[in-house]
């Protein structure tokens, strides 16, 4: 089975920002595509373009997107009903690395543990810390 790629449908381009982040922690991703939207594409075009990239990738490739709800992720859910590619919306650098690792380090993307990824993600850094630090002096005290 051919390697599964992942392509990011980001506005503006700054996916490819994310990718160099992530080439600084687990080197080389030359899986990774993007696709950027900007302000001269219509829906139509995007849509074509991110189509007939598709068609050229493994079934087993995945989209990250930028926005839900926005003209990134309904081209890449249409493209993806359509080719049968798994999407995941909210693109951030943990679900990009976590994606990045597997493909790199088993040739292989597990869906599932890539969205919990991103999902866990997302953290209130501040009253994470203080959870941690009460968590230290109880153990301490």
């Amino acid at each position: 089975m051919e390697k599964p790629q992942v392509l990011l449908l980001t506005h503006g381009g700054w996916g490819m920002e994310l990718v160099e982040s992530t080439k600084m922690i687990i080197g080389a991703v030359d899986f990774v595509h993007e696709i950027p939207l900007t302000p001269e594409v219509t829906f139509s075009e995007y849509y074509l373009e991110v189509k007939n990239y598709v068609e050229k990738v493994p079934s087993n490739s995945i989209i990250l997107t930028d926005l839900f709800g926005g003209t990134t992720t309904n081209v890449g859910a249409k493209v993806g009903k359509e080719k049968n590619v798994k999407v995941i919306s909210g693109l951030n650098a943990p679900l990009l690395i976590e994606a990045c690792s597997q493909i790199k380090f088993t040739g292989e993307i597990d869906f599932n543990s890539v969205l919990e990824m991103g999902q866990q993600s997302v953290k209130d850094v501040v009253s994470e810390i203080m959870k941690s630090l009460e968590g230290k002096a109880t153990n301490n005290g």
